[in-house]
């Protein structure tokens, strides 16, 4: 900085902005949460973690649903090249060298499904869900109206150690299990489809 320059009055030339990862599009949905397993991370217990299956095929994104019900099939029959994982870390039958499972986890809301949200995780961010690309996390409401403080709190937790996140409200036909339309669908689905849709590309 030059002599007549004084720190505390005037400010320095602002940096230019590093640029931007090429692989990232620029419309795709901004990471809240770590991109990748963390050093230190205790891996669950035995009973605490999600099986392993092995699929055959291809998806540009597969919805794992962390407890029963958790609503995966629904979701992937909303977005186009999506497959239900089967409650399982899909290990895909494929040369080595080529690209990762690209994974959603998906949970209900109530307490239990946090906790197997938080579990699987914990589960991927200790690095032995080897072969997976964890993209986020869904949440799905379990009952309509707000978040009791409780689970509000653990939900703000576990949003913290994946990518990103989605929440979903309650759909009462999805209850209903009449046909799903994305075009009737609510806001918050249809942009987390159009986030999977410019991620995949």
């Amino acid at each position: 900085m030059g002599e007549n320059v004084n720190p505390w009055v005037t400010r320095p030339p602002l940096e230019e902005a590093p640029d931007q990862d090429p692989t990232v599009p620029d419309d795709a949905p901004a990471t809240t949460g770590p991109q990748s397993p963390q050093g230190g991370v205790p891996l669950p217990s035995d009973d605490d973690r999600l099986p392993r299956r092995r699929v055959s095929g291809t998806a540009h994104v597969w919805f794992l649903g962390v407890h029963g019900g958790a609503g995966e099939s629904t979701l992937a029959g909303l977005v186009p090249d999506a497959r239900p994982a089967g409650h399982a870390w899909p290990e895909v039958a494929t040369p080595p060298g080529h690209a990762p499972a690209r994974v959603v986890l998906v949970a209900r809301t109530h307490a239990s499904g946090l906790r197997s949200a938080q579990l699987a995780a914990t589960e991927w961010a200790s690095g032995s869900a080897s072969g997976i690309e964890l993209i986020g996390l869904v949440l799905v409401a379990d009952a309509p109206g707000k978040l009791p403080r409780p689970l509000k709190d653990m939900a703000k937790v576990i949003k913290g150690g994946v990518p990103r996140t989605w929440s979903i409200p309650w759909i009462e036909s999805w209850r209903l299990d009449e046909p799903v339309d994305v075009q009737r669908s609510p806001k918050s689905v249809r942009s987390m489809i159009a986030d999977l849709d410019a991620l995949s590309h």
